[in-house]
């Protein structure tokens, strides 16, 4: 089954979206994230993906405040990430009623250690985030906000990681994120071969219900769905239901 979950990402307090990673072009949307939340509730979500954009330049919660009373409304699960660093941010998020936290940057460059985490609060409650692009003939992993490429490559690390016992992967084609071009389907191909025991979250490009229901068609566990709701390409309600009947034929 494959579960559309709506996302926010966050700036400054305010609800925004960067074009392919890149923090010069930003794209500031006049809602209150708390009612945003509380409209995707509404409308049937019971998962809320959340980004602190600013946490993941710096390293610090700069967003927690926000993300707490979003957590606190109880309407929504929270999963979320953007300056997790170390256990004492996994603990941060947790504390303030995060039910996933989404652990990118030092999930690449500190596998062992994510991998103690999540024996230490369980698959469930970690993600981890690799954000990809395709250069040179590789899918490489790009930290600290998109701004520095990693040694290891995609193809290191998720088949690591599901022997060392993760659950889900949320995986953005940062070429994608964005832009409404459509999700790299080949992306998640090469996902669902590289580590087929993996719940995967596809994210990047999706502007339309046959995006969804493509990508439910692929297994994957979830869509992460930003811009094209914010911009009112398709409603959540829909979203839910192309998913389902897709899922269902698979």
């Amino acid at each position: 089954m494959t579960l559309p979950i709506p996302a926010i990402d966050l700036r400054e307090g305010k609800v925004v979206r960067l074009y392919k990673g890149d923090y010069a072009q930003q794209t500031t949307f006049a809602f209150e994230p708390e009612a945003l939340a509380a409209r995707y509730a509404d409308e049937g979500a019971g998962w809320l993906h959340v980004v602190d954009l600013d946490g993941a330049r710096t390293g610090r919660f700069e967003n927690l405040s926000t993300l707490a009373g979003i957590a606190s409304s109880g309407r929504l699960k929270v999963q979320a990430g953007g300056g997790v660093r170390d256990e004492d941010g996994v603990r941060r998020l947790l504390d303030a009623g995060v039910q996933r936290v989404v652990v990118g940057s030092v999930a690449m460059r500190d596998p062992e250690t994510v991998a103690a985490w999540i024996g230490r609060y369980g698959a469930d409650r970690i993600v981890l985030a690799l954000d990809t692009r395709f250069r040179d003939g590789l899918w490489k992993l790009p930290s600290a906000g998109w701004t520095a490429d990693e040694e290891r490559t995609l193809d290191d690390l998720v088949p690591w990681y599901q022997t060392a016992g993760a659950r889900h992967l949320l995986c953005t084609d940062i070429d994608r994120d964005g832009t409404m071009t459509g999700p790299n389907l080949a992306l998640y191909r090469h996902l669902a071969t590289l580590a087929p025991g993996l719940d995967v979250q596809a994210s990047g490009g999706v502007r339309s219900l046959d995006d969804i229901a493509t990508l439910a068609l692929q297994g994957v566990s979830g869509v992460i769905l930003g811009r094209a709701l914010l911009e009112g390409a398709f409603a959540l309600p829909d979203a839910f239901a192309v998913a389902d009947k897709a899922s269902a034929s698979c």
